[in-house]
């Protein structure tokens, strides 16, 4: 029981991880988009899954009640 606890905790702490680098990316893309002079379409791709993964992963962690604020790092 202790091992599995681990494990979902381990898991938690990872999505709470990936949120904060996928936020970190999508507002680095975004702010590329924003100085390019004619987005390329692949730029818009990158910024349309980047989005589409964060908010993917704040629902996961709304589902589970994680909140990064009550987060030892």
């Amino acid at each position: 029981m202790l091992r599995s606890k681990k494990k979902v905790n381990m898991l938690e702490k990872e999505i709470l991880k990936k949120i904060n680098h996928l936020k970190s990316e999508w507002k680095s893309i975004e702010a590329i988009m924003d100085r390019s002079i004619e987005p390329s379409e692949l730029g818009q791709y990158d910024l349309t899954l980047t989005k589409m993964k964060y908010l993917y992963l704040l629902r996961e962690a709304k589902v589970r009640n994680l909140s990064a604020l009550h987060t030892k790092k």
